[in-house]
Protein backbone atom coordinates (compact mmCIF):
# COMPACT_ATOMS: atom_id res chain seq x y z
CA UNK A 1 0.00 0.00 0.00
CA UNK A 2 1.47 2.98 -1.26
CA UNK A 3 1.22 5.98 1.58
CA UNK A 4 1.29 9.67 1.75
CA UNK A 5 4.35 11.34 2.67
CA UNK A 6 3.26 13.61 5.77
CA UNK A 7 4.70 16.36 7.77
CA UNK A 8 3.58 17.46 10.83
CA UNK A 9 4.42 21.00 12.27
CA UNK A 10 4.21 21.50 16.07
CA UNK A 11 4.75 24.07 18.82
CA UNK A 12 4.42 21.99 22.23
CA UNK A 13 3.87 19.26 24.01
CA UNK A 14 3.11 16.99 20.49
CA UNK A 15 -0.13 15.26 21.99
CA UNK A 16 -1.60 15.18 18.73
CA UNK A 17 1.28 14.40 17.00
CA UNK A 18 1.79 11.28 19.40
CA UNK A 19 -1.47 10.37 18.19
CA UNK A 20 -0.92 10.35 14.78
CA UNK A 21 2.23 8.26 15.50
CA UNK A 22 0.44 5.75 17.22
CA UNK A 23 -1.76 5.22 15.08
CA UNK A 24 0.76 5.00 11.95
CA UNK A 25 2.46 2.03 14.35
CA UNK A 26 -0.67 0.43 15.07
CA UNK A 27 -2.36 0.33 11.45
CA UNK A 28 0.80 -0.55 9.77
CA UNK A 29 -1.33 -1.85 6.80
CA UNK A 30 -4.38 0.31 6.36
CA UNK A 31 -2.85 3.48 7.64
CA UNK A 32 -3.00 5.92 4.41
CA UNK A 33 0.25 8.09 5.65
CA UNK A 34 4.02 8.41 6.68
CA UNK A 35 5.18 10.53 9.11
CA UNK A 36 8.11 11.56 7.53
CA UNK A 37 9.36 14.80 8.75
CA UNK A 38 7.73 16.90 12.02
CA UNK A 39 9.05 20.23 12.28
CA UNK A 40 9.08 22.70 15.31
CA UNK A 41 9.12 26.65 15.61
CA UNK A 42 9.97 26.00 19.20
CA UNK A 43 13.59 24.65 20.10
CA UNK A 44 12.44 23.40 22.94
CA UNK A 45 9.36 21.46 22.22
CA UNK A 46 8.76 18.34 23.95
CA UNK A 47 6.93 16.86 20.16
CA UNK A 48 10.97 17.13 19.35
CA UNK A 49 11.57 14.26 21.88
CA UNK A 50 8.43 11.71 20.26
CA UNK A 51 9.58 12.22 17.14
CA UNK A 52 12.90 11.06 17.92
CA UNK A 53 11.42 7.83 20.16
CA UNK A 54 9.50 7.51 17.09
CA UNK A 55 12.45 7.69 14.62
CA UNK A 56 10.73 10.39 12.84
CA UNK A 57 13.47 13.08 11.52
CA UNK A 58 12.77 16.44 13.10
CA UNK A 59 13.76 19.99 12.12
CA UNK A 60 13.42 23.14 14.43
CA UNK A 61 12.15 26.31 12.24
CA UNK A 62 11.83 29.09 14.73
CA UNK A 63 12.50 33.11 13.63
CA UNK A 64 15.93 32.62 15.26
CA UNK A 65 16.68 29.10 13.88
CA UNK A 66 16.12 29.83 10.24
CA UNK A 67 16.93 33.90 10.00
CA UNK A 68 19.32 34.17 12.78
CA UNK A 69 19.37 35.91 16.56
CA UNK A 70 19.97 39.23 14.80
CA UNK A 71 17.87 39.46 11.90
CA UNK A 72 14.80 37.97 13.89
CA UNK A 73 15.26 40.42 16.99
CA UNK A 74 14.96 43.02 14.27
CA UNK A 75 12.43 41.59 12.09
CA UNK A 76 8.08 42.42 12.11
CA UNK A 77 5.73 39.39 12.62
CA UNK A 78 5.00 39.21 9.16
CA UNK A 79 8.52 39.13 8.05
CA UNK A 80 9.52 36.17 10.36
CA UNK A 81 6.19 34.65 9.62
CA UNK A 82 7.03 34.66 6.00
CA UNK A 83 10.77 33.56 6.49
CA UNK A 84 9.19 30.44 8.85
CA UNK A 85 6.77 29.07 5.81
CA UNK A 86 9.73 29.32 3.30
CA UNK A 87 11.79 27.25 5.31
CA UNK A 88 8.91 24.73 6.15
CA UNK A 89 8.53 24.66 2.49
CA UNK A 90 11.85 23.59 1.35
CA UNK A 91 12.53 20.95 4.28
CA UNK A 92 8.50 19.58 2.51
CA UNK A 93 10.19 19.69 -1.12
CA UNK A 94 13.49 18.26 0.10
CA UNK A 95 11.84 15.23 1.83
CA UNK A 96 8.77 14.99 -0.82
CA UNK A 97 6.26 15.78 1.62
CA UNK A 98 2.74 15.43 0.23
CA UNK A 99 0.48 16.80 2.80
CA UNK A 100 1.03 18.97 5.84
CA UNK A 101 -0.56 18.36 9.34
CA UNK A 102 -0.35 21.62 11.43
CA UNK A 103 -0.61 19.76 15.18
CA UNK A 104 -0.75 22.73 17.71
CA UNK A 105 1.46 24.77 15.27
CA UNK A 106 1.60 28.36 16.43
CA UNK A 107 2.66 30.00 13.39
CA UNK A 108 0.43 31.22 10.49
CA UNK A 109 1.99 30.04 7.36
CA UNK A 110 1.82 32.89 4.44
CA UNK A 111 3.75 33.15 1.25
CA UNK A 112 4.01 30.57 -1.78
CA UNK A 113 3.94 27.25 0.66
CA UNK A 114 -0.37 28.44 0.96
CA UNK A 115 -0.01 27.30 -3.35
CA UNK A 116 2.47 24.60 -3.94
CA UNK A 117 0.24 22.69 -0.90
CA UNK A 118 -2.96 24.47 -1.35
CA UNK A 119 -5.69 21.62 -0.47
CA UNK A 120 -3.05 19.60 1.37
CA UNK A 121 -2.61 21.72 4.56
CA UNK A 122 -5.00 20.66 7.85
CA UNK A 123 -4.94 21.98 10.96
CA UNK A 124 -6.37 21.30 14.22
CA UNK A 125 -8.14 23.80 15.91
CA UNK A 126 -9.55 23.71 19.84
CA UNK A 127 -13.15 24.83 18.86
CA UNK A 128 -15.58 24.76 16.47
CA UNK A 129 -15.14 27.21 13.90
CA UNK A 130 -16.20 29.58 13.05
CA UNK A 131 -16.34 30.53 16.25
CA UNK A 132 -13.40 31.48 18.06
CA UNK A 133 -11.14 31.58 15.72
CA UNK A 134 -8.63 34.11 14.45
CA UNK A 135 -5.15 35.22 15.94
CA UNK A 136 -4.72 35.05 19.22
CA UNK A 137 -7.05 32.39 19.54
CA UNK A 138 -5.37 29.52 20.57
CA UNK A 139 -4.62 26.96 23.60
CA UNK A 140 -5.93 28.26 26.86
CA UNK A 141 -6.80 31.60 24.84
CA UNK A 142 -9.70 29.87 22.95
CA UNK A 143 -11.01 27.67 25.99
CA UNK A 144 -11.63 30.86 28.29
CA UNK A 145 -13.09 32.67 25.29
CA UNK A 146 -15.49 29.31 24.99
CA UNK A 147 -16.55 29.92 28.72
CA UNK A 148 -16.80 33.80 29.04
CA UNK A 149 -19.25 33.74 26.00
CA UNK A 150 -21.19 31.19 27.71
CA UNK A 151 -21.36 28.32 25.57
CA UNK A 152 -23.14 25.50 25.90
CA UNK A 153 -20.89 23.19 23.29
CA UNK A 154 -17.30 23.32 22.45
CA UNK A 155 -14.94 20.85 20.80
CA UNK A 156 -12.28 21.01 17.96
CA UNK A 157 -12.77 21.53 14.51
CA UNK A 158 -9.86 20.13 11.52
CA UNK A 159 -9.58 22.37 8.28
CA UNK A 160 -7.89 23.29 5.62
CA UNK A 161 -5.12 26.28 5.63
CA UNK A 162 -5.96 29.30 3.74
CA UNK A 163 -4.28 32.48 4.04
CA UNK A 164 -7.04 33.47 6.35
CA UNK A 165 -6.26 32.25 9.43
CA UNK A 166 -8.46 29.68 11.22
CA UNK A 167 -10.81 30.45 7.73
CA UNK A 168 -10.27 27.43 5.43
CA UNK A 169 -12.81 24.74 4.54
CA UNK A 170 -14.12 23.01 7.55
CA UNK A 171 -13.51 19.04 6.96
CA UNK A 172 -14.47 17.60 10.27
CA UNK A 173 -16.04 18.49 14.05
CA UNK A 174 -15.90 16.83 17.45
CA UNK A 175 -18.53 18.63 19.71
CA UNK A 176 -18.45 17.87 23.88
CA UNK A 177 -20.75 19.53 26.20
CA UNK A 178 -19.65 22.51 28.18
CA UNK A 179 -20.25 21.66 31.69
CA UNK A 180 -21.52 23.50 35.28
CA UNK A 181 -17.92 24.47 36.79
CA UNK A 182 -15.78 24.00 34.26
CA UNK A 183 -12.72 26.07 33.74
CA UNK A 184 -10.49 26.07 30.97
CA UNK A 185 -7.98 23.22 32.05
CA UNK A 186 -11.67 21.14 32.63
CA UNK A 187 -12.89 22.32 29.52
CA UNK A 188 -9.50 20.99 27.69
CA UNK A 189 -9.38 17.80 29.37
CA UNK A 190 -12.96 16.93 27.90
CA UNK A 191 -11.54 17.94 24.35
CA UNK A 192 -8.08 16.42 24.08
CA UNK A 193 -9.60 12.56 23.42
CA UNK A 194 -11.60 14.31 20.86
CA UNK A 195 -8.75 15.96 18.94
CA UNK A 196 -6.58 13.05 19.42
CA UNK A 197 -9.60 11.20 17.05
CA UNK A 198 -9.78 14.44 14.98
CA UNK A 199 -6.30 14.70 13.84
CA UNK A 200 -6.47 11.30 12.79
CA UNK A 201 -9.69 11.25 11.09
CA UNK A 202 -9.01 14.34 9.17
CA UNK A 203 -4.89 13.17 7.98
CA UNK A 204 -7.06 9.56 7.00
CA UNK A 205 -9.57 11.70 5.13
CA UNK A 206 -6.70 14.04 3.26
CA UNK A 207 -4.57 11.15 2.63
CA UNK A 208 -6.90 9.03 0.82
CA UNK A 209 -8.57 11.65 -1.24
CA UNK A 210 -4.95 12.83 -2.33
CA UNK A 211 -4.74 8.85 -3.33
CA UNK A 212 -7.72 8.31 -5.16
CA UNK A 213 -7.43 11.01 -7.03
CA UNK A 214 -4.01 9.91 -8.78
Amino acid sequence: MQKLKTAVLVSGGGTNLQALIDYEAENKDKCPYEIVLVISDHKDAFALERAAKANIYSAICSPYAVMGAEKAKVSDRDTKRLAVSDAVLSLCKKNDVQVIVQAGWLTVLSGEILKVYEGKIINLHPALLPKFGGVGMWGHYVHEAVLAAGEKESGCTIHLVSAQCDGGKILLQKKVPVLSGDTPDTLYERIAPEEHKAIVEGLCMIAQKEMTTK
